[in-house]
């Protein structure tokens, strides 16, 4: 398959190690099927960026992929994002019961995998997974959430046995009209989750807890 990384770089030889810390996953290679997202990916600084384009052969590579729900639920991949994301002390201190609850039941581990395709939280919309945790918003909401502003899937390589499985194509510069777009799908998303969030009926994380 063909996949895209938006950088303001050129990356030939893709690093395992190469991302944040504290990104989604953690350390990884974060990837992209949707073209445009990664112009988008690429100019979201406010500045050109490029495309770098690869083939991913992923046969025989152990995958995980959490936007399967026949298998997983969106609390499985919330539990992976509070594993590794890095988390204000106050937001922990306040709500640990429910963060080592969701660490206990639905915690996956993505380092028994080569590689992972899951919903991508960014920064930009990471307050929708907190405002779930802190009771603001139900599950049903949380899923809808997904859809906003196109938050879209990733496909996050963790093994460099997956790293070794790309092969690069080409990197192309992005274009002066991604520069807005990735902020303007950000407003997009916070204008219609304010109205979404809203809404009262639903699962919240209390409920989910008492149910166990």
């Amino acid at each position: 398959m063909k996949v895209y990384h938006g950088s303001k770089l050129i990356i030939k030889k893709p690093n395992v190690n190469g991302s944040k810390k504290y990104n989604d996953y953690g350390p990884a290679f974060y990837l992209t099927r949707d073209l445009s997202s990664a112009h988008e990916w690429a100019c979201r600084n406010g500045s050109i960026g490029y495309v770098n384009s690869y083939e991913f052969n992923n046969r025989e590579l152990k995958v995980l992929d959490l936007t399967d729900k026949s298998k997983f639920s969106v609390l499985n991949w919330l539990a992976v994002l509070m594993h590794y994301r890095d988390l204000d002390d106050s937001f922990v201190n306040s709500f640990s019961a429910r963060l080592e609850f969701l660490e206990k039941n639905y915690f996956i581990d993505v380092l028994k995998y080569d590689y992972v395709i899951g919903y991508r939280a960014d920064d930009a919309y990471f307050r929708f997974p907190l405002d779930f945790i802190r009771g603001n918003i139900t599950l049903e909401q949380l899923e809808q959430s997904f859809e906003l502003g196109k938050l879209g899937v990733q496909y996050v390589l963790i093994s460099q046995r997956a790293i070794d499985r790309l092969t690069y194509i080409e990197s192309v510069l992005s274009d002066e009209k991604y520069v807005d777009k990735y902020f303007e799908n950000v407003r997009s998303a916070t204008k219609r989750y304010d109205l979404l969030s809203k809404e009262a009926d639903g699962i919240r994380i209390l409920d989910i807890m008492k149910g166990q």
